[in-house]
């Protein structure tokens, strides 16, 4: 089994102390845990509230604060940054610059929330779906999008970026990454791509409500900001009445109206993720994930991954690891467990003897 006695980097370290329910909570990959910031600012918030003083104008500086902590996060200037509340609606404007009629190749048996979008944008958009392993070779002359996750949902796997990166590029065809199960845990560079989109109460355990959306200088020129609101105004506090009003130059033409309370709890967990060092807690989060995965006999297999996934088709190991008090899920048939920042080596150990191994 590989070793995990290497004592955790300091900024891991300083993030553990941060939650307060991680043991044996293997479930990042569907729902991220609140660290004791993000808690204590929702909890002041309400109070606030409660008592007549709700505060619009720090609403809108912890949004603010958001944005720059996630361009920071995924290595870009805010300005490239749009904020939103679903991952969909942000997809929805990509397919909205394609030409009618244009081809878009998806991963097969992606999230349907950067499918779906394509499939009903009424512009006879023409769908393709190849498998993750083969998406790079499925690309030619005729592609006008490639859509794929950094990381899939269901299984884990992680994309063969340079790859598809690659045949994009040689193909003249756009690229439009689904990053919701990997920023906060794996280094992403978001500048590779046309667009990527992220929603941040998996990984980056924000509360639900609270996503991004990244665009290229050229794609930003192109995309219709197609549900521009009070907020996609070049000042917004200037911007709510009637249709006469100046976008703003940069990507946050493309905000949706922010849940104001979700930000006020993802402002500091997103402060937290931009404190950790990316390489260290890549190298906690697959460790744990390889631990398991050599304690219950799963052969690795592609790029390290925090997300282990096996097939469970009665469901049977998922019951083991429920009754046993691991927090872990299961996707297409598959039992599923992720491993972060507040996991360590107890935690490989508790849900592989869950399983008997």
């Amino acid at each position: 089994m590989p070793s995990l006695s290497v004592l955790p980097h300091p900024s891991i370290t300083a993030a553990q102390a941060e939650f307060s329910g991680g043991r044996g909570y293997l479930a990042a990959c569907t729902t991220g845990l609140p660290p004791r910031s993000s808690r204590a600012a929702v909890i002041a918030d309400l109070d606030a509230s409660a008592a007549g003083r709700p505060d619009p104008a720090g609403y809108s500086a912890a949004v603010e604060r958001a944005r720059r902590h996630f361009a920071a996060l995924v290595g870009v200037g805010s300005d490239r940054v749009a904020i939103g509340s679903q991952a969909s609606v942000a997809v929805a404007l990509f397919a909205a610059s394609l030409e009618t009629g244009a081809e878009v190749l998806i991963a097969e048996g992606d999230f349907s929330s950067i499918v779906l979008p394509f499939v009903h944008a009424g512009r006879s958009l023409r769908i393709r779906t190849a498998p993750l392993t083969a998406l790079a070779e499925a690309v030619h002359a005729g592609t006008a999008a490639v859509v794929f996750s950094l990381v899939q949902s269901a299984t884990g796997e992680r994309a063969d970026l340079e790859s598809i990166l690659g045949a994009a590029r040689a193909h003249g065809a756009r690229t439009l990454c689904d990053a919701t199960q990997a920023v906060g845990w794996l280094p992403v560079e978001a500048s590779r791509f046309d667009a990527l989109v992220c929603h941040a109460y998996k990984w980056l355990c924000a509360p639900r409500g609270v996503s991004f959306l990244v665009v290229s200088e050229e794609l930003q020129r192109e995309m219709p900001p197609l549900f521009a609101g009070w907020y996609a105004g070049s000042d917004p506090w200037a911007s709510c009445y009637g249709g006469d009003i100046d976008l703003a130059p940069d990507a946050s033409r493309f905000d949706a109206s922010p849940a104001w309370q979700a930000f006020v709890g993802a402002e500091p967990a997103l402060a937290l993720f931009a404190s950790i060092d990316p390489v260290a807690l890549e190298a906690h989060t697959t460790g744990l994930a390889a631990a398991f995965r050599a304690r219950i006999g799963l052969t690795a297999a592609g790029r390290p991954s925090a997300i282990v996934t096996w097939a469970d088709p009665d469901g049977a190991d998922l019951a083991s690891l429920t009754a046993a008090g691991i927090v872990a899920s299961g996707r297409a048939g598959r039992a599923r467990v992720a491993f972060h920042v507040f996991n360590d080596e107890e935690d490989v150990d508790r849900a592989s003897a869950a399983l008997g191994r």
